[in-house]
C-alpha cells in the first residue's frame, strides 16, 4: 500500500502517525537483533541493515529493487513453457489471454511446490484448441531458468554492507521475509555469501510480512510503549 494512502487511512483512525517504516525495517525491530532482513516477495526486493544498542534501533543502510520479485520467476517459467509449446505443438500462445493465464497459475504452483520437491508437473487441461498439456519441471531446471535472477538479488546486499561500512562477519542474523524466501537456490546464495550462516527461517515467510505489517504500524502509532526508533 502507498505511504501517503497509510497515512490518510491512519488518521481518519484518529491515530497519531510519527512515522512510517518499510517491512524489513520492521520485520528487524520485531525480531529485536542485530539483522541483516532480506525481504523477497512477489513484486519487489528489499535489504535492511539494523543495529539496536541499549533499545534504540538504527538503520544502518538500506537498498532493493523495486523490480524484482516472485513474479519475475513466473514469468522466466512461463516464456520457457511458450517456446517449448510452440517447439513441440507449434502453437504460439504468447498472445492468448486465456492460455497465458492458465499457464501463469500452474507455473506459480509449480515455483512453490518446488521448495519442497525435486520435480513437479506443470498439467493444463485444454490449454488450447482443446489440448491437454502436461510436462515435467525440476528444481534444477528452475533454477537455472532464473539463475540471472537470483544472482541479482546479492546485488542489493553488498551494496548494503557497503553503505553501512560493515564487513559479512558484522552481522549478527539474517531474517528472509517475503513468500519467495522459501527458495532453496535463494537460501543457498544468501548463506554462500555469508561463509556459512543459516538465514532465520524459523516463521513463515508469508505470514511474518502478515505479522510485520501489522507490527509497523503499532511501532508507528504506539511508539512510546515500544523501544524507542530512530533514523528511520
Amino acid at each position: 500500500m502507498h505511504k501517503g494512502k497509510q497515512l490518510r487511512m491512519l488518521a481518519q483512525a484518529g491515530l497519531n502517525v510519527v512515522r512510517i517504516i518499510n517491512e524489513p525495517t520492521a520485520a528487524a525491530i520485531a525480531y529485536g537483533l542485530d539483522k541483516k532482513v532480506y525481504d523477497l516477495g512477489g513484486g519487489t526486493f528489499d535489504v535492511s541493515i539494523l543495529g539496536i544498542d541499549n533499545g534504540v534501533f538504527e538503520v544502518l543502510a538500506t537498498n532493493g529493487n523495486t523490480h524484482l520479485g516472485g513474479e519475475d520467476f513466473d514469468h522466466k517459467l512461463m516464456d520457457h513453457f511458450i517456446k517449448l509449446i510452440k517447439r513441440k505443438y507449434n502453437k504460439d500462445i504468447s498472445n492468448d489471454k486465456k492460455a497465458l493465464g492458465k499457464l501463469k497459475k500452474e507455473c506459480e504452483r509449480a515455483k512453490r511446490a518446488l521448495s519442497n520437491q525435486h520435480q513437479v508437473r506443470i498439467e493444463i487441461e485444454s490449454l488450447f484448441y482443446g489440448v491437454d498439456f502436461s510436462e515435467p519441471l525440476t528444481r534444477a531446471r528452475f533454477e537455472e531458468l532464473n539463475m540471472d535472477l537470483f544472482k541479482k538479488t546479492m546485488g542489493p546486499v553488498k551494496k548494503a554492507l557497503e553503505d553501512a561500512n560493515l564487513k559479512k562477519t558484522d552481522i549478527d542474523e539474517l531474517v528472509l521475509v517475503g513468500g519467495s524466501t522459501r527458495i532453496p537456490k535463494v537460501q543457498q546464495l544468501l548463506k554462500d555469501f555469508f561463509d556459512g550462516k543459516e538465514p532465520n527461517k524459523g516463521v513463515n515467510p508469508d505470514e511474518a510480512l502478515m505479522e510485520q505489517q501489522y507490527k509497523e504500524q503499532f511501532l508507528v502509532v504506539k511508539e512510546e510503549k515500544r523501544p524507542k526508533v530512530t533514523n528511520l
